[in-house]
C-alpha cells in the first residue's frame, strides 16, 4: 500500500533503465495505478498485487485477475506472507487465485516462506515444500517467490547456504510436480534485497531473480539491483 500518481514517475525511471538491460522486470503497483502504469510504460510488465478468485460476483472491494488483464497487468502476486498473515489466507485460497489468474491469461507469482519460529525449529523446507505443494495449479505457468517471513523489511538476510538450501529443495518439488517445465520456472527471493547484496544472492544457481518490497519505491534503489541480475 505505497504510491499515489507522483509514483508514476519513479516507475517510467526504472522503465527507461530496463531497455538497456538483460532481465525481466516486473512492477505490481497499487491497483489503482494498473491502468495508467500499463500505458507510461514500456520496457517493463505490470502485475496486480492480490486477485480474487471468483471472475464477478458481491465481493466489494475485491479484485478479479480479469480486471487486472484488461487493466494492461502481465502478472498478478498470489499468496503474498501478509495477505496470507493479515487476511488468513490458506494455501487453498492461493491455489484457487493462482488458478483465477491463470484463467485470465496472466501469471501468478505465487509466494511461500517461514516464520522465524519455524526456522529457528527446523521447519523450513517442510512448511515451505507443504505451502507450495498445496498452493500450485495443475498448470506450470507459474512464477515462485521465497519470501522469508523474519526477513521483510527487517534488514535481517539469510545466509547463502541459507537460501540455496531452500531454493533447490523448491526447484525439486517443481520438477516432482510438472516434470521438464518445473526446470524452467522462476524462483524469486525476496526479503531485504539491496543493492549491496543483491549480486551474491543472484550467483545462486536456482535464485532466478528477486521479489523486491522496500527499495523497489525509488529507482535509485531498484535499478542497481536489475543490473546485477542482468549481470549475473
Amino acid at each position: 500500500m505505497n504510491g499515489t500518481e507522483i509514483a508514476l514517475s519513479e516507475m517510467v525511471a526504472i522503465s527507461l533503465a530496463a531497455g538497456d538491460l538483460k532481465c525481466a522486470t516486473i512492477l505490481c503497483p497499487p491497483s489503482t495505478l494498473t491502468h495508467l502504469a500499463a500505458r507510461m510504460v514500456s520496457s517493463v510488465a505490470i502485475g496486480g498485487q492480490n486477485c480474487h478468485h471468483e471472475l464477478a460476483g458481491p465481493h466489494t472491494g475485491d479484485i478479479s485477475a480479469e480486471m487486472f488483464a484488461q487493466a494492461g497487468a502481465q502478472y498478478v502476486i498470489v499468496g503474498h506472507s501478509e495477505r496470507r498473515e493479515c487476511y488468513g489466507e490458506t494455501d487453498a485460497h492461493v491455489q484457487a487465485k493462482a488458478t483465477a489468474t491463470l484463467r485470465a491469461g496472466l501469471t501468478p507469482i505465487i509466494c511461500i516462506g517461514e516464520t522465524l519460529a519455524q526456522r529457528e525449529s527446523g521447519q523450513t523446507i517442510s512448511v515451505v515444500s507443504n505451502q507450495l505443494s498445496k498452493s500450485l495449479p495443475t498448470q506450470a505457468s507459474v512464477v515462485i517467490a521465497y519470501e522469508p517471513i523474519w526477513a521483510i523489511g527487517t534488514g535481517i538476510v539469510p545466509s547463502l547456504t541459507q537460501i540455496t538450501e531452500v531454493h533447490d529443495a523448491l526447484r525439486a518439488l517443481l520438477v516432482k510436480t510438472y516434470g521438464a517445465p518445473g526446470k524452467d520456472i522462476s524462483i524469486l527471493y525476496g526479503g531485504s534485497v539491496k543493492p549491496k547484496n543483491a549480486p551474491d544472492i543472484f550467483s545462486l544457481v536456482n535464485v532466478n531473480g528477486a521479489l523486491v518490497g522496500g527499495a523497489s519505491l525509488k529507482a535509485l534503489d531498484f535499478v542497481p539491483i536489475m543490473q546485477a541480475l542482468s549481470d549475473s
